[in-house]
């Protein structure tokens, strides 16, 4: 069987911008998948992992990944091109950890987080109803900031939890929120990674995640590597495989 090529697009799914990367096909889709950048990032800044993940997962069915861009600018804080899906202070979060306010850093609700959720929905049932496929053909991640909306938007947002959950560099915060409704999750497989000298987001708050996640009765696959605040390789490779198990559904 030749294998699938693939395309890049730009449209507007929901509110959003997106990067649709899907094959050069009718055929039916398999699978979806949605990756979220962090803060700060340039709202393509995912893209460049498609290849390197399709090349993993080396898919037999056709795939469709969804990379959005969060819907705020950051060019009046002095960072041209710069996104976020909410404003937050990184040095504000390092203090209260630095003090021993953690408290303060698992129960903090942004603000924007909301809009930034229903934005994301919007585009992701966009997706869902363009390429024919429900939640239970979904791969939801991100990175940083982008994972954190993403177990927002598992947790609250989406009518069913996705099929699986990848999360890069993650940490816990709405915890009385997102508590209460983690065992939705518990038939989603999820995978975590973070890095040991995370300097921006410990790896202590990945813990809190995994930790709250394992006590609602999901399952997760952590990933602790020795690096700081990024996606390491073994990260991408167990995502793309995750990719082929979706195609497989």
């Amino acid at each position: 069987m030749n294998p699938l090529r693939y395309q890049a697009t730009r449209e507007r799914l929901g509110s959003l911008d997106c990067v649709i990367i899907s094959p050069e096909t009718v055929e039916p889709i398999a699978g979806l998948a949605v990756f979220c950048h962090g803060f700060g990032a340039g709202g393509d800044d995912l893209v460049g992992l498609a290849g390197e993940l399709l090349q993993v997962a080396a898919p037999q069915k056709p795939l469709v990944m969804v990379f959005p861009a969060a819907p705020l600018s950051l060019a009046d804080q002095g960072m041209p091109g710069a996104r976020a899906w909410w404003l937050l202070s990184i040095q504000r979060l390092m203090n209260a950890l630095e003090e021993g306010r953690y408290e303060q850093v698992r129960e903090e609700v942004p603000d924007g987080i909301e809009e930034a959720r229903t934005a994301l929905v919007e585009s992701i049932e966009a997706a869902m109803q363009r390429y024919d496929v429900d939640e239970s053909r979904l791969l939801l991640g991100g990175f940083s900031q982008g994972a954190m909306l993403s177990v927002e938007t598992a947790c609250l947002g989406l009518k069913q939890p996705p099929r699986q959950l990848c999360l890069f560099s993650g940490a816990l915060i709405c915890e009385r929120r997102w508590r209460p409704v983690m065992p939705r999750l518990r038939d989603t497989k999820i995978f975590q990674s973070h890095g040991s000298t995370d300097m921006v987001l410990p790896l202590q708050t990945g813990l809190w995640l995994r930790d709250a996640l394992t006590e609602s009765e999901c399952r997760v696959e952590f990933c602790q590597f020795a690096g700081p605040h990024t996606i390491p390789l073994e990260a991408l490779e167990h995502s793309g495989k995750m990719l082929a198990e979706l195609a497989m559904c």
